[in-house]
């Protein structure tokens, strides 16, 4: 999110505001959030000296790193923190029942479909609408998009003005992509004025 940071998203700074009045927004109406972070050790899949920032990247959110907290602009509320560990159904389910906040998700790779966890919390959470923002778009949210295309979510929406690729080349292709899949493509505004048809 930060130039300084290890893997900087190209212009991820001016999205900021938006990704603030996403989240507050939702706090404010008492949405449950349901975040994803990655958690990185040394020796990871993802992480390598020479990568090619589209399988492999440089040692980022290590971890006990500052680099590995959520910015404040995405800070959660009291998060249920799902840890790629296999956890027993009933117990994690039992767990998102019984307890108010967000919900965090850590994975070791970018996928968050590769923490076993998540799953779970799909079909404990049976959400309708998804809404999808941050960064970045050709990385994680892009699996994330594609496993709930997959998993049938009735409505996706990915919003435009809250996300950017580490590809810029490469965004208007997979907007287009999702667009043609039914994922709705919606800006900032139109969620918080209740106009994104969710």
């Amino acid at each position: 999110m930060d130039a300084s940071g290890k893997l900087y998203v190209p212009d991820a700074e001016s999205i900021k505001p938006n990704l603030k009045r996403l989240t507050d927004y939702a706090h404010e109406r008492g949405i449950r959030i349901v975040a994803t972070a990655d958690d990185h050790e040394p020796g990871h899949r993802e992480l390598s000296s020479t990568p090619d920032f589209r399988e492999t990247f440089p040692e980022h959110c290590m971890r006990g790193t500052p680099g590995a907290g959520k910015i404040s602009e995405t800070a959660l509320s009291a998060p249920v923190v799902v840890e790629p560990a296999p956890t027993p159904r009933e117990q994690l389910t039992r767990l998102l029942h019984t307890r108010d906040g967000d919900v965090l998700i850590r994975k070791h790779w970018f996928d968050v479909f590769t923490n076993p966890n998540t799953d779970v919390v799909i079909e404990a959470l049976a959400p309708t609408d998804v809404i999808v923002y941050g960064v970045a778009l050709d990385v994680c949210n892009r699996y994330a998009i594609e496993g709930l295309l997959a998993r049938g979510i009735p409505r996706i929406h990915a919003v435009t003005d809250a996300t950017k690729p580490i590809h810029a080349e490469v965004a208007e292709g997979l907007l287009d992509s999702w667009r043609e899949r039914g994922v709705r493509l919606v800006t900032t505004h139109q969620v918080v004025t209740g106009t994104a048809a969710c």
